[in-house]
C-alpha cells in the first residue's frame, strides 16, 4: 500500500460494519497502541505538507532575466570601464552609479510586487485540530492530532474540531459546521446510514471532515483518511499545483520589452559600426567613444521609469477600489479587471441579500403577497394588488413566530437575525403584521419543545393559551399534511376535505415552482402535555389531529443593486453567470429576477449534468450557460477552464475552502469579506468587503479606467524614448553633415546618459504618474471589454508614439545644431558646447511637459478634454519644471549633468519650441491618425 493512500474509497456508500472491517478497526476498543504506531509509520503524520517556496534571493535574481535589465547592466559596466579608462573631470562614475541604482530600484520593486506571502496553506493548517480524543487500547485518550491514523475511533463532542476525515458510527443529535470546507454556514445534521451513488461533499451526511467543527450533540466516527488524503489535503495540493498565469498587461509589457531590446541591440550595433567606419579611427579611445554612444542610446530607448509608474498607478487604483469595498490583494488584478468578459458569481449573499424574506402566504383560501425585503420589519400585505388586513391572519403568524428559536435584533437602523435565517423570516413577517414578538412570548409562554431534525423535517412547541394548552407546529408540507384532519377556512375551523387537500398541494407546488421555500403551519389544542414512558415528550400525540392553518413561502431576494449591476454588465459586454449550490428552480427564479438570461436559449446546467460531461463537451456548451445550479466548488475549476478555452478573462467568486483552487485558477479570484473563509481570502486576488455583486462591477469599471490610464502613460513614456533615440541616432549618424563634432574630431553626443535618465525618471515620471490618475471616460462602461489578445499599445497608438517622438527628436536635434559651434545652421553658435547641450536638454524637457497633455486622449483635442480637468497633471508639470531649474542652476547638479545656467531668452525659445508638439497632436487627432 502506498504512503498515505486511503484504505477505503467512498466510505459514505458503505455500511459502518463494512467500513470498520475494511479498516481493521474495532468500534468499542479502537486500535492498539502498537497498531497505531505501525500505521503512523506507514501513512505518515496527519498534517498538511507544504511545497517549497521561492526565496527572496531567488526572486531578486529572477528580476535580472529581463532583456531590458540585462542591457542596462551592460550599459552600467561599459560606462564604468569608460570612466576607468578616462575619468576626465568626473571624480565619480556618475552615469554608472545612476544606471545601477535604477536597475537595483526596479529589481527591488519587482520583488515587492512579486512577493506574495502564500498564506493559503498556512490558513488551511490553522483549520487543523491541535488534539483529538480517540479510543486506543479500549480507553479514551487525548493525543496530538498529527498522530491520528486511519482506523482510529474519534470520540466527538460539541465544540470539537475534527482531526481527520471520518465515517460516522454513532450520532446523538450531531451537527457540524462545514463552512470552512463548503462555505455553507448552516450546520449540517449528521446521520449514520450509508448513501447511494456519487454524493457531493456537502451532502455526505454520514461523514465528518478535517477542519470542520462539531456544533451540537455527540458521536463516534472511524478515521478513513489523514493528512494530504483528506478533502482539505486535496485542496492544499490543488492550491500548490495551480499555476497563476501572467496577466494581459504583464504579457504585453514583456512583449514590448523584448521588441525594445532587439531594437536597441540593432541600433547600437549600427551606430557603433557606422561611427568607427565613418571617422576611420580604430584607437581604443574611438572604440570606447562609440560604446559610450551605445550606452546613451540604450538608456534613451529603455523607459526606466515605467515599472515604478505602473506600480504606483496600480497602487493608487487599489486605494480607490478599497474605498468602494473592493480590497485588492494583488496589484496586477487591477488591470486584469478591466478586461474581464465573464463574472461567475455565487448566488447567496452576493447576488442576493442572504436574508430570507417571506414573499407569499396562503391563508383562508387566498394568496397574500408580502412586500419589503430583508430583515427590516416594514412591508404590506397585498391581496390581488391591494392592501389587505385580516385579523384572522394573526393566528397563523403567531404560530410561525412562536414555533421559532430565532431572534430579531435591531442595531440602530440595521436589523439582524440571530439563529436560523428561515425562522428569522417568520419573525419578520409577524412583526410586519404588527405582532410584537416579545408581547406574544409573554402572552403565550412556551412550556416545551420537540426540536427540528433532518429526519423529522418539522418542529413543535407547546404554549399556554389562557386556560388551555396548544401545540404549534411548522415544517415541510409533506410531513405536516398527513397529520392534519382540520383546516382554518372562512374564519372557522372545519374538516379538511380531499378537494381542499388537492388545492393546497397544488398551491404548494406553484410556490415551489417560483423557487419559494415553503413551510406549512399548523396547531392544535392540548388538554395536557403528552409524555412518553421515559419522560420525554410524546411527539406522535403532540403532532396529531392538527389544524392546517396555511403556507408561508420564503426566498432570499436579489439585491436591488445587483439588478442594476447586471444591466451595467450587459451594456459593458460582460456576461454575468450564476454559480450556486442551491436547487435549480431557486437559481432560475433568482436569475430571472436579475434578468441574467441574455437570450431565450440560455441554458441551465446542474452538478449532475457537469459530472456526465467531458471537459470537451462542457467547453462546447459553456457559452450558452447562464446558470449553474447544485454545483460543487470542484466544478468551478472546470467551468473556469472551459471559459478560458474560449479566450474569456474570468472573475470567479468563492467563500469556502473548496473554492480556493477555482479562485487561483480564475484570472480574478474574488473572495467574500464577510462570510468567506481565510483560505478563500488568501487564495484570492480581490476581497469584497460587502460580499456584493455590484461591488465587482464597480471594480471592473475602475479596472477599465486604470488600464486606459496605463495606456496613456506608457504611450507618453515611449514617445519620449523615441524622441531621445531619434535625436541620439541621427545626431551620431549625421554628425559630420550637421557639424556636430567635438574638439577630438568625434561625433558630439546630443545628450549624456545622465541627462537622459533624468528625463526618463524625473521630468517624465511625475507627468506619467499624473496621467495614471486621469479622470475616467464617462462612456467607459458602454464599451465592450478589450480582447485578451489585444496589445496594450495598438497600431494607431504606435503611430502617435512615433509621430510625436520623431518630432521631439528632430526638434531637440535642431536646437542642438543651432547652438553648437560649427553647426550646420549656426543660428546662435556658442563657444561652450555645454550651452548647446543644455539648450537641447531643456528643449526636450519642455517637449515632454507639453506632450503630457497630448496623451490625455488619443482622439479628442486637449481643449475638449479640458486642460484643467486633471489638476494632478498641472501640479506634476510644475514640479518637473522646478526640478529642471535645480539641475540648471545648482552648481553640484550642473557638474553631474553637464549643464550651464540659461538666460530668459533661452527659456522663451525652449518653451516655444516645446509647445509645437501640442500643435502636432491637435492636427493629427483632427485627421484621425491616432484612433485606438
Amino acid at each position: 500500500m502506498e504512503l498515505n493512500k486511503p484504505m477505503i474509497e467512498a466510505p459514505y456508500r458503505e455500511d459502518k460494519a463494512v467500513v470498520l472491517e475494511r479498516l481493521d478497526s474495532d468500534e468499542k476498543g479502537g486500535l492498539s497502541s502498537e497498531e497505531a504506531r505501525r500505521r503512523l509509520e506507514k501513512f505518515g503524520p496527519n498534517e498538511l505538507k507544504e511545497a517549497e517556496k521561492t526565496t527572496l534571493w531567488e526572486m531578486f535574481l529572477g528580476q535580472f532575466e529581463d532583456v531590458l535589465v540585462l542591457i542596462l547592466l551592460a550599459a552600467t559596466l561599459i560606462s564604468f570601464l569608460l570612466w576607468l579608462y578616462d575619468p576626465g573631470e568626473e571624480a565619480y562614475p556618475y552615469d554608472s552609479i545612476i544606471i545601477l541604482l535604477i536597475v537595483l530600484a526596479n529589481a527591488i520593486l519587482g520583488v515587492i510586487q512579486e512577493y506574495r506571502a502564500e498564506k493559503s496553506l498556512e490558513a488551511l493548517k490553522e483549520l487543523s485540530a491541535p488534539t483529538a480524543l480517540v479510543l486506543r487500547d479500549g480507553k479514551k485518550q487525548r493525543i496530538p492530532a498529527k498522530e491520528v491514523v486511519p482506523g482510529d475511533i474519534l470520540c466527538l463532542e460539541s465544540g470539537d474540531k475534527v482531526a481527520a476525515d471520518s465515517r460516522l458510527l454513532e450520532v446523538i443529535n450531531l451537527k457540524s459546521n462545514e463552512s470552512a470546507l463548503t462555505g455553507e454556514s448552516v450546520p449540517v445534521d449528521k446521520a449514520v446510514e450509508p448513501l447511494e451513488g456519487a454524493v457531493e461533499i456537502g451532502d455526505r451526511k454520514n461523514m465528518i471532515f478535517m477542519g470542520t467543527t462539531i456544533t451540537y450533540g455527540r458521536g463516534k466516527a472511524v478515521v478513513t483518511a489523514t493528512g494530504m488524503q483528506t478533502e482539505i489535503g486535496a485542496i492544499a495540493e490543488m492550491i500548490q499545483t495551480t499555476e497563476e498565469e501572467p496577466t494581459p498587461l504583464q504579457k504585453n509589457l514583456d512583449q514590448v520589452g523584448k521588441q525594445l531590446g532587439m531594437m536597441i541591440l540593432i541600433i547600437c550595433g549600427i551606430v557603433a559600426l557606422t561611427g568607427i567606419l565613418e571617422y576611420g579611427r580604430y584607437t581604443v579611445q574611438a572604440i570606447l567613444q562609440m560604446f559610450m554612444f551605445g550606452v546613451a542610446l540604450a538608456v534613451a530607448a529603455i523607459p526606466e521609469g515605467l515599472p515604478a509608474v505602473v506600480t504606483v498607478a496600480l497602487a493608487i487604483g487599489v486605494q480607490k477600489m478599497a474605498a468602494k469595498n473592493s480590497i485588492v490583494r494583488k496589484l496586477s488584478a487591477v488591470e486584469t479587471l478591466g478586461s474581464t468578459t465573464v463574472i461567475c458569481s455565487d448566488k447567496t449573499g452576493t447576488l442576493t441579500r442572504n436574508e430570507m424574506t417571506a414573499r407569499k402566504i396562503w391563508f383562508d383560501g387566498k394568496v397574500i403577497e408580502v412586500t419589503g425585503e430583508g430583515y427590516q420589519p416594514r412591508g404590506e400585505f397585498l391581496y390581488q394588488g391591494t392592501p389587505w388586513i385580516d385579523k384572522n391572519l394573526d393566528s397563523l403568524l403567531r404560530v410561525a413566530a412562536l414555533c421559532n428559536n430565532a431572534k430579531l435584533i435591531q442595531h440602530g437602523d440595521r436589523w439582524e437575525i440571530e439563529g436560523d435565517p428561515t425562522e428569522g423570516a417568520l419573525m419578520v413577517v409577524a412583526e410586519k403584521a404588527g405582532l410584537g414578538v416579545e408581547t406574544l412570548e409573554a402572552k403565550y409562554p412556551r412550556l416545551g419543545e420537540v426540536p427540528f431534525s433532518s429526519e423529522r423535517m418539522r418542529m413543535a412547541t407547546i404554549h399556554r393559551e389562557g386556560d388551555h394548552l396548544a401545540a404549534y407546529v411548522k415544517g415541510a408540507l409533506e410531513v405536516i399534511f398527513p397529520k392534519c384532519d382540520r383546516i382554518f377556512l372562512d374564519g372557522r375551523v372545519q374538516s379538511l376535505t380531499p378537494e381542499q387537500r388537492e388545492k393546497i398541494l397544488k398551491q404548494n407546488e406553484e410556490m415551489a415552482q417560483q423557487a419559494l421555500r415553503v413551510l406549512a403551519i399548523a396547531s392544535r389544542e392540548l388538554s395536557e402535555i403528552p409524555q412518553g414512558r421515559s419522560g420525554e415528550y410524546d411527539e406522535n400525540r403532540i403532532e396529531s389531529e392538527l389544524i392546517f392553518m396555511g403556507l408561508i413561502g420564503m426566498i432570499d431576494p436579489p439585491r436591488k443593486e445587483a439588478i442594476t449591476a447586471v444591466e451595467v454588465c450587459k451594456r459593458a459586454g460582460i456576461r454575468p453567470v450564476m454559480i450556486t449550490g442551491d436547487h435549480k428552480l431557486t437559481a432560475i427564479a433568482i436569475a430571472q429576477e436579475l434578468n441574467m438570461f441574455p437570450k431565450a436559449s440560455a441554458r441551465v446546467l446542474t452538478g449532475k449534468d457537469l459530472e456526465a460531461m467531458s471537459q470537451e463537451e462542457l467547453t462546447g456548451k459553456v457559452e450558452e450557460v447562464a446558470v449553474y445550479a447544485r454545483v460543487s466548488p470542484e466544478h468551478k475549476v472546470r467551468i473556469v477552464d472551459a471559459l478560458k478555452a474560449h479566450g474569456h478573462i474570468t472573475a470567479m467568486t468563492g467563500d469556502g475552502v473548496n473554492d480556493a483552487p477555482a479562485l487561483k485558477k480564475a484570472d480574478i479570484g474574488v473572495a467574500m469579506g464577510k462570510g468567506g473563509t481565510e483560505v478563500a481570502k488568501e487564495a484570492s486576488d480581490m476581497i469584497l468587503a460587502d460580499d456584493n455583486f455590484a461591488t465587482i462591477v464597480t471594480a471592473v469599471e475602475e479596472g477599465r479606467a486604470i488600464f486606459d490610464n496605463i495606456r496613456k502613460f506608457i504611450s507618453y513614456l515611449l514617445s519620449s524614448n523615441v524622441g531621445e533615440v531619434v535625436s541620439m541616432f541621427l545626431g551620431v549618424m549625421l554628425a559630420k553633415a550637421l557639424g556636430l563634432i567635438d574638439s577630438a574630431g568625434m561625433a558630439f553626443l546630443p545628450l549624456t546618459a545622465t541627462q537622459i535618465l533624468w528625463i526618463n525618471l524625473v521630468t517624465d515620471g511625475f507627468p506619467a504618474l499624473a496621467l495614471g490618475v486621469d479622470p475616467k471616460d464617462p462612456r467607459i462602461m458602454s464599451m465592450p471589454p478589450r480582447s485578451s489578445r489585444e496589445h496594450v499599445i495598438s497600431k494607431r497608438m504606435w503611430i502617435m508614439i512615433f509621430s510625436v517622438g520623431t518630432w521631439i527628436g528632430l526638434g531637440t536635434l535642431f536646437m542642438l545644431d543651432a547652438y553648437h559651434p560649427g553647426g550646420l545652421l549656426e543660428w546662435k553658435p556658442d563657444v561652450d558646447p555645454d550651452h548647446s547641450r543644455t539648450m537641447a536638454f531643456t528643449t526636450m524637457v519642455m517637449f515632454e511637459m507639453f506632450n503630457a497633455f497630448n496623451f490625455r486622449s488619443f482622439t479628442s483635442s486637449v481643449f475638449k478634454v479640458g486642460v484643467f480637468k486633471n489638476p494632478w497633471l498641472l501640479a506634476a508639470v510644475s514640479l518637473s519644471l522646478v526640478l529642471q531649474l535645480f539641475v540648471l542652476y545648482m552648481p553640484a547638479l550642473q557638474k553631474a549633468f553637464h549643464t550651464i545656467p540659461l538666460g530668459l531668452e533661452d527659456w522663451i525659445i525652449c518653451i516655444a519650441a516645446g509647445s509645437t508638439v501640442l500643435l502636432l497632436g491637435e492636427v493629427a487627432k483632427r485627421l484621425g491618425w491616432f484612433r485606438t
